[in-house]
């Protein structure tokens, strides 16, 4: 236990800074005042972002403003999809959807992390209307910083990230693969078992669920199999119990057979936060199999227009937990919060459509 008299020495102030930085990644919150824009982005994007390069921004880009009502009033800001499309960056090797490959992580100034996919964002894919804020009813942040992660679809709030910091882009590399039909693929990464599946160890594995596609390119079209963040967690995702929402700072990435990968943040997926129903199919919606897309596929009916997160010719789903994003260096200034009131902000609930 630390005694409040040794805390108001410097030395000891710091020291425990550096005990809580090390035990557990979540500090006590400082408001921020700019955040930090990082990663996978191209020559001549901005490292740091504050209030009025936000509103900037929103000017020259209006289509790209957009609004969130939620139980606490109307939230204002930009898409988030649109604000970082704008300065990523593209591997001229990717022979089709490079987008698929990207993820963003939103870090907070007390180290509360959220990912999200690229593809989630994306109006060709997921499509969801996640937002950098900056106004509640028309004034200015306060209380959470000069702008917070605004995620309107999840059910518990829990991506909505105060007092951004940090804005990472992430991008996994391509590598071709050989093709061909898959017979079999492994759950592995960031999980306690390694498990591979074939036809029939996937049918056995669990309930069967039958959907039916609402959207293009497959409306219409049904498919059988089983649920994706059901079957990750008969491997045993690794989380670290002492991480509030730590699941939040994972992804899993699918891969086919031909090298084609989509990455789907465990966010998005779980039942409490994005509750997205995916689909790890193997027949199709009179019993038969999937043929020519291998024995199983990934099937996403929620996607819009292109689809292309249907990853056919499964042969892997590997989860992994993102790299620790370094928090600005202003972050030191929290050393003297921990001497008050350490609050989060709450995470108020969308209002129901």
């Amino acid at each position: 236990m630390f005694d409040l008299k040794t805390l108001t020495r410097p030395a000891a102030l710091l020291g425990l800074f550096v005990a809580l930085a090390v035990a557990n990644p979540v500090f006590a919150a400082a408001t921020s005042s700019q955040f930090s824009l990082v990663g996978y982005l191209n020559a001549g994007s901005p490292a740091s972002v504050d209030l009025a390069a936000l509103q900037a921004y929103a000017a020259a880009n209006p289509t790209a403003v957009k609004t969130v009502a939620t139980t606490s009033g109307i939230y204002e800001g930009v898409s988030l999809s649109a604000f970082l499309g704008s300065y990523l960056k593209t591997d001229p090797s990717v022979p089709k959807n490079d987008i698929l490959r990207g993820y963003a992580v939103a870090t907070g100034s007390d180290g509360y992390k959220a990912v999200f996919s690229l593809a989630e964002m994306d109006k060709s894919f997921g499509n969801h209307n996640d937002i950098i804020a900056y106004k509640l009813n028309g004034a200015d942040l306060t209380g959470s910083g000069f702008a917070r992660i605004v995620a309107p679809d999840d059910v518990k709030a829990g991506r909505w990230v105060s007092n951004l910091s940090s804005l990472y882009v992430g991008h996994i590399p391509y590598t071709p693969g050989a093709g061909g039909v898959s017979q079999q693929f492994s759950i592995d990464g960031a999980v306690t078992n390694s498990i591979s599946y074939d036809v029939t160890s996937l049918v056995a594995a669990l309930p069967a669920q039958t959907v039916t596609v609402a959207t293009p390119p497959l409306t219409g079209s049904s498919f059988t199999g089983v649920s994706l963040w059901d079957l990750l967690n008969l491997s045993g995702i690794v989380t670290d119990a002492s991480v509030k929402n730590d699941i939040l700072g994972k992804f899993v990435v699918a891969t086919g057979s031909d090298g084609y990968q989509a990455i789907f943040s465990l966010g998005e997926l779980h039942p409490n936060f994005g509750n997205i129903p995916v689909l790890v199919a193997y027949a199709n919606g009179v019993g038969a199999g999937l043929g020519s897309k291998g024995f199983a596929e990934l099937v996403v009916p929620g996607d819009v227009a292109k689809g292309g997160r249907y990853v056919s010719n499964l042969t892997g789903l590997t989860v992994v937990s993102v790299a620790a994003v370094p928090l600005p260096a202003s972050a030191l200034l929290m050393v003297s919060g921990l001497l008050g009131c350490a609050w989060h902000a709450r995470r108020p609930k969308p209002m129901a459509a």
